[in-house]
């Protein structure tokens, strides 16, 4: 599995404002082949930092995924609202048990 942990920081007004485009690119990444997760959430104790978790099945998946439309749209989106950086790390991970089971 590819787990991603990426980090916008921008402004609470422009993610505001890519609410629309946000709702888009989660849902169509949901749908795509290979994606287990794919969710933004503004951080409680900083509303200037989104964040994006996303687990996909493969490398392979998570490649074709950056050359999907919504990825295109998406990037338009945050052109129009330029964030102050972005950031993003990625693993490689096998899910296992929780402790104590």
């Amino acid at each position: 599995m590819i787990v991603v942990n990426a980090v916008i920081e921008s402004t609470a007004e422009n993610i505001a404002k890519m609410q629309p485009a946000i709702a888009a690119m989660e849902a169509a990444s949901r749908a795509e082949p290979g994606c287990g997760d794919y969710t933004f959430s503004v951080e409680l104790n900083n509303p200037e930092n989104l964040r994006i978790t996303e687990k996909w099945d493969s490398m392979d998946a998570l490649v074709k995924h950056f050359s999907e439309p919504h990825m295109v749209d998406f990037q338009a989106a945050m052109a129009a609202h330029p964030p102050k950086s972005v950031s993003a790390t990625f693993y490689e991970a096998e899910e296992v048990s929780p402790p104590g089971r």
